[in-house]
């Protein structure tokens, strides 16, 4: 059986964001009527599938909320990765504040052959003890191309409980990194990387409204979010649209999280996708 996961909520347009307005402004996002096609467009989509979908749309221009299986707990495969990413930024800022033993991007690292895990394609490539890049240069690989070594190296370097605990001070109580990534063993004990379709929209609203970082790294964090991957949530939106977003995939599972920008609209995806095997 395929399960499939899609988280959405809308926020803000992009050039509300750059112009840096501390208080959301209110914005015309449509009609109930639309709103209401949206919600019978869901239906109509979770019943069609041969699997179980999840979906959380959340307007953050007026608080609306659209929820299908939103609170059933979903494998997050590499969506979970904006976890990771947001504890890396989080404890760059600590450091920067004077905080002592804390990851920052500008740390260095130098590549070790023993850190190569599957899909870990930009890693691979780089040349045993010699070559050396940034914990930043690391967060790109991950968000660029989800290569899974960069990812492992930095959940070492900030630490698995710290991206735990971090989601639970957001109010994350099923948002779980419970492993490092192609970590075989874990998985067939059940320690898999979790979250809720809800959860995961309410970790993207608190990012994006700086709830989690500084209006600074706020803004750094979603620049870096939105390098141009492949992934679902912009396959039918205009190469013009931000998105800010981390698709992941494993065995029957699809998923993707994120926030979309538009002229007048921001939305932020998370989509998992699990078919039953024909």
């Amino acid at each position: 059986m395929r399960l499939l996961a899609l988280f959405i909520a809308l926020a803000l347009p992009a050039s509300v964001l750059a112009q840096g307005k501390s208080e959301p402004v209110r914005i015309d996002t449509g009609s109930d009527l639309l709103w209401k096609k949206l919600e019978a467009r869901v239906a109509e989509t979770a019943d069609r599938i041969d699997g179980v979908m999840g979906v959380a749309i959340l307007d953050l221009t007026d608080g609306r909320i659209l929820l299908h299986n939103a609170d059933r707990v979903f494998p997050t495969a590499s969506s979970i990765k904006i976890a990771i990413l947001l504890e890396l930024y989080r404890q760059d800022q600590e450091a920067h504040s004077g905080a002592k033993e804390k990851s920052q991007l500008d740390d260095n690292y130098t590549f070790d052959p023993k850190d190569l895990v599957e899909d870990s394609r930009i890693m691979a490539g780089l040349t045993p003890g010699v070559t050396r890049v940034t914990n930043r240069d690391l967060a790109q690989f991950m968000v660029a191309v989800s290569d899974n070594a960069a990812a492992n190296i930095l959940i070492d370097r900030v630490g698995k409980d710290n991206v735990n605990a971090m989601l639970h001070g957001l109010g994350l109580s099923k948002t779980m990194l419970r492993r490092k990534m192609i970590d075989i063993a874990a998985a067939r004990r059940g320690d898999e990387n979790v979250a809720t379709p809800q959860e995961m929209a309410r970790l993207l609203e608190a990012i994006y409204k700086g709830k989690a970082l500084s209006k600074q790294a706020t803004a750094e964090f979603i620049k870096q979010l939105s390098t141009k991957k492949g992934s679902y949530i912009p396959r039918y939106l205009p190469e013009s649209v931000q998105v800010a977003n981390k698709p992941g995939e494993l065995e029957a599972v699809r998923t993707d999280s994120g926030i979309v920008f538009c002229s007048e609209t921001a939305i932020c995806d998370k989509r998992h996708d699990r078919l039953r095997p024909q």
